[in-house]
């Protein structure tokens, strides 16, 4: 079963760092944020992806042209022109680099990837941008379960923000620290696809998220996974700053591996 990742978006939230990488290559830890998604797959087993490509996509070729390497211990004979590669560690990844278009939508990358899925009935996509501790084979489990063609993983965000009491002159009475339960559900972005979403993709025209899922939705056809874990986007720089320092502390919730 492959997952597909969306990793061809501008990321123009972070532009701080997008102006020199595609935001999937934006490093936690000194690993890009995509490593991160690719290794929460891997542990549950699932290790052939599918990366949708766009913006600075030939960057994110590159680490993987190089990957091998660079993570391994090298002696390098200039003048026999050899190389050995000393006490290697590989991981158990095939990884197919689509390009999908520099200003495609999301819709459309997933249609420019279809023959990429083959003739797999069920796929994963994720978007390549946030990480979670996200039980992968519960999730699957529960679209297997649900028998629809969308199971995307929802969760109720931490409140970034309190919420002020205010009566009816006006006055602030107090403050309140705004509770994850008070928060709406989210798509976390973690979803698992039956091959018959490919109908409802129309010509690719359109943001997955709008008209597709509409639709999906419409029909009845796409469920929930409540997720009560750890879920967090890297939108913005304070965003990349929070997740630094949750891997720094040794106690990210997502490296579950």
């Amino acid at each position: 079963m492959k997952v597909v990742i969306l990793a061809g978006g501008m990321g123009t939230r972070i532009s701080e760092e997008t102006q020199l990488r595609p935001k999937p290559m934006i490093e936690i830890g000194g690993k890009p944020i995509l490593w991160h998604i690719m290794k929460l797959y891997s542990y549950y087993g699932y290790h052939e992806f599918v990366i949708c490509c766009g913006y600075k996509g030939h960057m994110i070729k590159e680490y993987f042209i190089h990957y091998y390497v660079n993570q391994s211990d090298c002696t390098f004979a200039l003048r026999d022109k050899q190389t050995v590669i000393h006490e290697n560690f590989a991981e158990p990844w095939k990884v197919t680099l689509a390009n999908t278009g520099l200003k495609t939508l999301t819709a459309g990358r997933i249609l420019k990837i279809r023959d990429y899925i083959g003739e797999d009935e069920e796929f994963f996509l994720t978007y390549g941008d946030g990480v979670s501790d996200v039980d992968i084979p519960a999730l699957l489990q529960f679209h297997r379960e649900q028998g629809r063609t969308v199971t995307i993983t929802t969760t109720q965000p931490v409140g970034r923000f309190g919420a002020l009491k205010i009566d009816d002159r006006e006055r602030v009475m107090g403050f309140k620290e705004k509770a994850r339960a008070d928060s709406a559900w989210v798509n976390a972005g973690f979803m698992v696809m039956n091959r018959r979403v490919f109908d409802y993709l129309g010509d690719g025209s359109e943001m997955l998220e709008a008209g597709p899922f509409e639709k999906i939705a419409g029909d009845g056809e796409m469920a929930a996974y409540k997720h009560d874990g750890f879920w967090s986007p890297m939108d913005t720089l304070r965003d990349k700053i929070y997740l630094e320092e949750l891997w720094e502390s040794g106690k990210a919730p997502w490296r579950v591996w």
